[in-house]
């Protein structure tokens, strides 16, 4: 199995059990070994009372994409810690893309930036997500990494 088809394949098992990012209408566009995209549309049930996006929404999008690059070489991998900064409010009706790319993974944990844009390409959010795996792959006799 290629590194992308590994990635894919951790990819398509985790979707199947992710309720939270499919009930919040995300959508995942792209996956690559350390790598990840993930859309979602802002919806009214995701604005706070400013009538901007609700910060934990935006959080949510980047930790799904975060999740998703994090665990392309078929070693379950959690999250350790993250943190967001927002940029600029998102609003109602916005079709939001959190990109993940991996910055370092050395032994069990991993660093990934995630930023979210506007369709237009503005950032609204930077993402940072510090990962550490787990003793369980997705795939038995994958070949883990």
């Amino acid at each position: 199995m290629t590194p992308q088809e590994l990635a894919q394949a951790c990819a398509e098992l985790m979707w199947n059990d992710d309720s939270a990012s499919q009930r919040l209408g995300m959508t995942l566009t792209h996956v690559a070994p350390g790598q990840a995209t993930v859309k979602m549309t802002l919806t009214d049930q995701m604005t706070n009372g400013h009538g901007n996006a609700h910060g934990g929404y935006l959080f949510t999008l980047a930790d799904s994409a975060f999740a998703f690059a994090c665990n392309t070489y078929n070693q379950v991998t959690v999250a350790q810690h993250c943190s967001i900064t927002y940029l600029t409010p998102g609003a109602l009706g916005d079709r939001l893309t959190a990109t993940a790319r991996e910055v370092s993974r050395k032994g069990r944990s991993g660093i990934y930036d995630v930023r979210i844009t506007r369709e237009d390409g503005t950032a609204i959010a930077e993402f940072r997500g510090h990962s550490r795996t787990i003793n369980r792959t997705f795939l038995p006799h994958a070949g883990d990494n």
